[in-house]
């Protein structure tokens, strides 16, 4: 019987990293061809065909949203996910939050407002995974309230005994939840209103995903609602008293200077004629004829030289004869698989040092990991932002950029 229940739970892993795979695939084509488009790779566009690449855009991100949310729900149960705990400063961690849902609250012309006292002590938490779960709040408040109303995110902190907790309090003014239906809502693919004519969409996943992450936290989720009135959920996870207090701004210095960081410009300028500069040659070794095509089509146009192999064998003989700068390696391939070539290239004296960044679709717990013990510099899972691709290799390769003369031809 332990048999046959270890190879059920490895045969569910397997399919969890295949589905993984398979899913991501195509959308990092959908995404990476929709942004080469609106950044006018292939030649100008109209104000028409910019909108509706926006939707193709929004589609797929909510796409791929529901994806991650599945795999995570997936990997909760199985016991799959593992914590990155590290210090984590609250106030860092509300700004970044409220920036994802502003645009949204804006447009409904729903206030925000914030109570977050100073100081606080650090939580010892995975970032990216309260991030998820204080989101997953932020959003639904914004969703399920209606023009015009407020939503309220508070901090505070909380003692029971020997416990002691810092208690994210997010409050909407929105539609309310009936008190026979609660129990419901931290159940996954469960919504309330689930008829075909339901005015709310969704998959039902958000709220079972905070409370699992809470309580692999060591927390724990609450929620109070009148039916018409508005909800107020609480989010309450332990901290240590041994936890010193962050050094914090100045109470004059206000709440949106802690917002998260703007996006790094991708864009190198190459006016100065008077230095002469090699163009980077870019080995992408890639599988997938359209995702081929909408990477080696983006950093041609940002003035990269770029060779392209279809599988870990052919990328090794291009650089028995070829130096690429840089290497952008796919990992499930058939033949000779990414973490392999990355090995075997390893291997060779002349390219031990060269950077090489893993580029695929496998994104389950501990697959960044394989790939940087493999060898690899650099990891990105699938579906990938081209700019943020093209400034990571512009990182790896500095002080080298785009967009001079070298005697290599572009194949």
């Amino acid at each position: 019987t332990n048999a046959e229940l270890e190879r059920a739970t490895r045969l569910k892993d397997e399919f969890l990293a295949n589905m993984s795979h398979e899913l991501r695939t195509p959308l990092n084509a959908i995404l990476g061809m929709t942004e080469a488009l609106q950044d006018c790779i292939f030649g100008s566009i109209t104000e028409k065909q910019a909108n509706a690449l926006l939707t193709v855009e929004k589609s797929a991100n909510h796409l791929l949203a529901l994806i991650n949310d599945i795999l995570d729900v997936a990997k909760i149960e199985s016991g799959q996910m593992t914590l990155d705990c590290r210090h984590v400063s609250v106030e860092e961690l509300c700004a970044s939050s409220l920036n994802f849902i502003q645009q949204q609250a804006q447009k409904k012309r729903i206030r925000i407002k914030t109570e977050i006292p100073r100081p606080l002590p650090d939580l010892f938490a995975d970032e990216t995974r309260m991030r998820q779960a204080l989101l997953n709040l932020l959003a639904n408040a914004v969703k399920f309230t209606p023009e015009g109303g407020a939503i309220a995110l508070t901090v505070s902190t909380l003692s029971e005994g020997q416990n002691h907790y810092l208690r994210f309090t997010v409050q909407d003014t929105g539609i309310g939840i009936d008190a026979q239906n609660i129990s419901k809502l931290f159940k996954p693919f469960v919504q309330i209103d689930s008829a075909l004519n339901r005015k709310y969409m969704g998959t039902g996943l958000g709220l079972a995903l905070v409370r699992r992450i809470a309580e692999l936290h060591g927390g724990r989720v609450g929620l109070t609602s009148e039916l018409g009135q508005g909800s107020c959920f609480t989010l309450d996870l332990p901290y240590g008293p041994h936890v010193l207090p962050q050094q914090l701004p100045q109470p004059n210095e206000t709440y949106q200077s802690l917002a998260s960081p703007a996006t790094v410009d991708a864009t190198i300028d190459t006016t100065d004629t008077a230095t002469v500069e090699t163009i980077p040659l870019i080995l992408l070794v890639e599988d997938n004829p359209a995702n081929a095509m909408t990477i080696s089509c983006y950093l041609r146009a940002k003035g990269y030289h770029v060779l392209c192999a279809q599988d870990g064998q052919e990328a090794l003989e291009i650089v028995a004869t070829q130096r690429p700068d840089a290497i952008l390696m796919d990992i499930q391939m058939p033949g000779m698989d990414g973490l392999k070539a990355i090995q075997l290239i390893r291997q060779q004296d002349h390219l031990c040092q060269t950077p090489i960044i893993a580029l695929t679709a496998l994104a389950m717990e501990g697959d960044r990991q394989r790939c940087l013990d493999a060898g690899a510099n650099d990891y990105f899972s699938k579906p990938v932002k081209l700019k943020q691709l093209d400034a990571a290799i512009q990182t790896l390769l500095a002080p080298i950029a785009p967009g001079s003369t070298d005697p290599r031809t572009d194949l």
